[in-house]
């Protein structure tokens, strides 16, 4: 398989800058993984598709205003640094740039001083550890100081902080959203739990991978890099009970898809257990652990399209992307939704 494979060509007025005023607003397109019909609806409709019994699985990742951008302290050179990974101490991994301005030792001032960091260790593609050095609480000088690590293609500021994080976000730790997600609300997902429907969460801190594009031409060369995750003992229980008892797993958003594939894989079942996963899914993958997937529409030539190809099939996932495109939908983060379909276990 070759990068151009998972290519498409999208109009950059579809690209949507920010979130809509309502989050369930959002158009949603059905695909079904066997037939590749479409139907389009809007994301409200998602309560016509689960069902009694079916296992909603959520990340609860939260994500920080992880975009710093302050000055070293010695030249007053420009330096921005991108949170990646906390590292325990104050020390934390951090996309860079410049990179090359940097070495082990210099300092960087953010805020006039009221932050500062030591850049520690100098790794590759543009990564830094740096030691934090400030007086009180860390997350709230954050909050203060820092901006929403929004992708390189929005453009628009983001207004309020919170659109860029779901209304199940609790554990802090990521440099993006895990954006599936974005399309509930407490009202939408007190309706599904009417319905009979379980929601479980899981947790997976999104990391350097979302920020890295594929540059090989030969996908499997591609280096996926890892983010931690963490799967409670509560949620492998419901997970484990739903396989059991032959009911649909539906995820929301790839980066769910990543935490339970992984465990499945390695367990062959679902277990408490917690650290870091590179895992690289693209077409030709058995899926292990999911049924169903509420996705956003990627970019092209992404792990994530290939991802979605996986579970769907490249032609179907094309297909459907394309039928997006002429029904005018809005792409990626903060863009609308897709909800990939199965009536029955593989």
């Amino acid at each position: 398989m070759n990068l151009e494979d998972f290519n498409y060509e999208l109009p950059e007025q579809l690209i949507a800058q920010t979130p809509l005023k309502t989050r369930t607003d959002s158009k949603l397109l059905i695909l079904d993984r066997e037939s590749g019909e479409l139907e389009h609806k809007h994301f409200n409709d998602i309560l016509d598709y689960l069902k009694k019994d079916d296992v909603l699985v959520i990340n609860d990742t939260k994500v920080i205003p992880a975009r710093l951008i302050g000055e070293k302290t010695e030249t007053k050179a420009v330096i921005e640094l991108l949170l990646l990974k906390d590292l325990g101490e104050n020390t934390w991994s951090c996309l860079s740039r410049p990179f090359k301005r940097l070495k082990e030792g210099t300092v960087l001032s953010f805020g006039n001083g009221l932050l500062k960091a030591q850049v520690i260790k100098k790794e590759t593609e543009g990564i830094v550890e740096v030691k934090f050095i400030y007086e009180g609480i860390f997350l709230e000088i954050l909050d203060q100081l820092g901006q929403m690590p929004l992708p390189p293609y929005i453009h628009e500021q983001l207004l309020e902080k919170d659109r860029y994080n779901t209304v199940y976000a609790k554990n802090i730790g990521s440099a993006a959203a895990p954006t599936a997600g974005l399309h509930f609300t407490k009202e939408l997902l007190n309706k599904i739990k009417e319905k009979g429907i379980i929601i479980t969460n899981v947790t997976l801190h999104v990391g350097l991978g979302t920020f890295r594009p594929v540059e090989t031409e030969d996908i499997l060369k591609h280096h996926m890099h890892s983010e931690y995750f963490e799967l409670s003992e509560e949620s492998a229980n419901i997970l484990n009970k739903a396989k059991k008892e032959n009911r649909r797993i539906i995820a929301v958003g790839t980066t769910s898809t990543r935490v339970l594939e992984t465990v499945a894989l390695k367990y062959n079942e679902f277990k408490k257990c917690s650290g870091n996963t590179d895992i690289f899914i693209y077409p030709g993958y058995k899926f292990k652990a999911i049924d169903c997937l509420i996705t956003n529409f990627h970019l092209p030539k992404s792990t994530l399209i290939m991802l979605v190809s996986a579970l769907a099939g490249r032609e179907n996932i094309l297909h459907a992307y394309q039928s997006a495109i002429e029904n005018h939908y809005r792409f990626f983060s903060f863009g609308d939704s897709m909800f990939i379909k199965t009536e029955k276990k593989d």
